[in-house]
């Protein structure tokens, strides 16, 4: 997809700040450190709209960045490491939770697992809420890069297998360095909101 405007409208912490024009949205969900803004970054061809740290738990809001006025992507917390409180980590959970249950635009989750490990409980977690609550989940293994290309298909494996990913998840391998996944994101994301 050609990105011509790609802007961050607002950082939401409840519903009542939610944007009103009922555009599509796609969250975006991982571990704190999985690599979600270099894949906002990357498919929206900007260096540095979503900012990248490389101090966990960066995004405590919901960020939603208008793209093309076509559609939103909607950057939540990173779930896992990040170094907040007990009370914050509840706090944002709710947040999530309120997010993810109850917006009628929310088309899609991007879960963003990280290619070189296993996936940790915590996006197991993640990916069984989105399947109680019957949201559209699609899978992108980040830092292809990282690993040789002759052990992709077995990393691979091992994410579906740990996810127990059901067959109509997409699972896209990944690379913000290479552009890998790139256009095969831009074509699950657009099968979404349709």
């Amino acid at each position: 997809m050609k990105v011509v405007s790609a802007d961050i409208v607002i950082s939401a912490v409840s519903s009542k700040q939610y944007p009103e024009d009922a555009l599509p949205e796609i969250a975006l969900a991982g571990r704190s450190n999985v690599g979600k803004s270099s894949f906002i970054n990357t498919l929206l061809n900007r260096k540095n709209l979503a900012r990248t740290s490389s101090k966990p738990g960066k995004t405590q809001t919901l960020n939603f960045y208008k793209i093309n006025d076509q559609l939103y992507f909607v950057d939540v917390p990173g779930y896992g490491f990040a170094k907040v409180s007990k009370s914050e980590k509840e706090k944002w959970g709710r947040m999530i939770e309120e997010y993810f249950t109850g917006r009628e635009e929310l088309k899609a989750v991007v879960q963003i697992v990280d290619l070189r490990h296993p996936p940790t409980r915590d996006d197991i977690a993640m990916y069984q809420f989105l399947k109680h609550h019957q949201i559209p989940i699609i899978i992108v293994a980040t830092k292809a890069d990282k690993i040789s290309k002759n052990q992709w298909q077995k990393h691979l494996k091992v994410t579906k297998e740990t996810l127990r990913l059901e067959k109509e998840d997409s699972l896209i391998l990944f690379s913000s360095e290479t552009g890998l996944g790139k256009d095969e994101a831009w074509k699950e994301i657009f099968a979404r909101i349709k």
